[in-house]
């Protein structure tokens, strides 16, 4: 066995005998987190990018540079609820994305600063009985290679497989460089970008001495139960279970009780564990998000009790009290079999 393969497998194995032994817990929403702060514009600038051209409010990435006390602190909170693993503040932090921003020339250093900051701070939290995790979040992008966002173009694309690999690439490889034990490919809405960060995952794994394993999560976007490029869940899952990937999942766009039946489908179909992240319910008027952590934690309860749960955490508007109280709730189930495949 190669050094390489043998490295691989220590890693994933890690990880698959934890699932084995409960459900792990994910963090929650970090936009939601930074958006209780109430930063202004300086926060994002600081004194780095105090006459950066264009505003930089909203750019939670960039926190990870100018305000890591506050990235710091939102990863401190969801490890003492709970989380085995914490999400590294990179959601938006590849060129394709920050250049809405004018910052895409610094993505290998948000993302390096990035799983710094949380492997630091998980490092101090773990321990032999709980050790915890950092994944590496991989977003979609603001883009999508397999649709037009031109109506009377239909053969138009904004961005292509290439240039979403090159993007891919060097956000990776600086979650490699700060930390990372996992790459979180995300809110894939298009599988054809999810296939672009797959392969970049795949090559830079292909250079290190041990590889990291992969969790890639879809996104139902509404009761049409597809994702955004059209593909049922179970075609979302055949598209990507090629990736070997130590976990497949579904996350933002719905709550947990609208993703009941995608939840329980994925449960029967797959080969490896099951991820959930679920928003907490759906937004109001006001795009707020009002679930309860004591509501979602009671629908997530059934999935438990299903036996359909490897990996939950929450995403859009779930909070730290949200992650306590899934924590509590599945402490005593036990998790999905990481073996199970319907026939």
């Amino acid at each position: 066995m190669s050094g390489a393969t043998a490295a691989a497998t220590r890693s994933q194995d890690r990880l698959e005998t934890l699932m084995r032994q409960r459900i792990l817990l994910l963090d929650g929403a970090y936009g939601t987190a930074f958006q209780g702060y109430q930063l202004a514009e300086d926060a994002y600038r600081g004194e780095r990018f105090a006459e950066h051209e264009l505003p930089l409010k909203g750019n939670h990435d960039i926190l990870c540079l100018t305000r890591p006390d506050v990235v710091e602190e939102v990863h401190r909170n969801y490890l003492e609820a709970g989380s085995d693993i914490i999400c590294t503040n990179t959601f938006n932090a590849t060129s394709v994305a920050q250049a809405d921003f004018g910052t895409e020339g610094i993505c290998y250093e948000i993302n390096e600063a990035a799983a710094r900051i949380a492997r630091e701070i998980a490092d101090q939290f773990s321990d032999n009985v709980k050790p915890r995790f950092v994944a590496g979040s991989i977003g979609p992008t603001n883009r999508t290679a397999s649709l037009s966002p031109d109506v009377n173009q239909p053969g138009y694309r904004n961005i292509y497989f290439d240039e979403l690999v090159a993007a891919y690439t060097e956000a990776m490889l600086g979650l490699v460089a700060g930390g990372a034990d996992i790459f979180l490919i995300e809110t894939v809405f298009d599988t054809l970008n999810a296939k672009a960060a797959i392969f970049a995952a795949n090559a830079v794994n292909k250079e290190l001495p041990e590889p990291l394993p992969l969790i890639i999560s879809g996104t139902i976007t509404d009761a049409s139960g597809r994702t955004l490029s059209g593909q049922t869940c179970e075609a979302f899952l055949y598209s990507v279970e090629h990736a070997k990937p130590l976990a497949v999942g579904l996350n933002c766009a719905l709550g947990a009780e609208q993703l009941r039946p995608y939840v329980a489908e994925l449960s029967k179909l797959c080969g490896t564990g099951v991820s959930v992240h679920p928003n907490a319910g759906l937004p109001d008027a006001f795009g707020e998000y009002n679930q309860t952590a004591e509501q979602m934690a009671e629908i997530v309860r059934e999935f438990a009790e299903s036996g359909w749960l490897n990996i939950i955490g929450g995403c859009c508007g779930t909070t730290p009290e949200h992650i306590r109280a899934l924590a509590d709730t599945v402490a005593e189930l036990p998790p999905r079999p990481l073996a199970h495949v319907s026939n």
